[in-house]
């Protein structure tokens, strides 16, 4: 068992009957998804799930789990998911796939959002391996982008996988990946990004994540 497995093995284990569950996005991911799946079957758990993507909708329903739309509820029980980065503070890096703003509503409607992860994802501040990704209106992503570079990012609009076009998001927005000055903190770039006219979400999580569970070889330490 991997790492990934490990700790996504345990994030199900706080799974109880009758909870509703949101389902992220990614490898590590996708091993809580078929471990919740495998509690179902072995315990005859009784949980609906809410999936922060299609892609994990569709392996949560072909796992047997039973899945409903965010539209239906207006809170959830437990979210799981993974994330890019992770500060000493708990700040997380997210969405550098398509689904930041789906993300951010289930880590907001969730009594408890436990994030899964391994030692890589580790960083000393946000934005230390990768661009943040920041999610704009089409019709506003000059605007917004002049405000961001304002504040001192630089970056440009996220291509698409095949190089031929642009990034475009399960909402139909565009992807702006930035880069920003070490001396802007992660709760600072929070509060200043969501000042942005334009800006649909961004990709930092500040004070949103319950628990993290982090492995490292096998063994998992749990922050709160």
């Amino acid at each position: 068992m991997n790492d990934k497995q490990a700790v996504a093995l345990e994030a199900a284990s706080y799974v109880k009957n009758d909870m509703i569950v949101g389902l992220g996005t990614g490898s590590t991911a996708n091993y809580f998804i078929e471990a919740l799946a495998a509690r179902q079957q072995q315990e005859k758990l009784r949980i609906t799930t809410v999936a922060s993507s299609n892609i994990s909708m569709i392996k949560a329903q072909s796992a047997g789990l039973t899945v409903l739309s965010l539209a239906q509820l207006s809170e959830i029980d437990l979210y799981v998911d993974g994330a890019d980065e992770i500060t000493a503070d708990n700040s997380l890096l997210k969405g550098r796939g398509y689904d930041l703003v789906m993300e951010k509503l289930l880590a907001r409607a969730a009594k408890e959002f436990i994030v899964v992860a391994d030692k890589s994802k580790l960083v000393s501040r946000i934005g230390e391996n990768y661009p943040i990704p920041v999610e704009v209106m089409p019709f506003a992503w000059q605007a917004a982008k002049r405000s961001i570079e304002a504040l001192g990012g630089s970056g440009d609009l996220r291509p698409n996988a095949a190089k031929d076009g642009l990034c475009i998001t399960s909402h139909g927005s565009l992807v702006l990946d930035m880069r920003f000055d070490a001396s802007i903190d992660s709760h600072q770039l929070n509060a200043l990004l969501n000042n942005i006219p334009g800006v649909v979400e961004h990709g930092v999580f500040a004070r949103l994540a319950s628990r993290i569970l982090i492995a490292d070889q096998g063994k998992i330490e749990t922050r709160a």
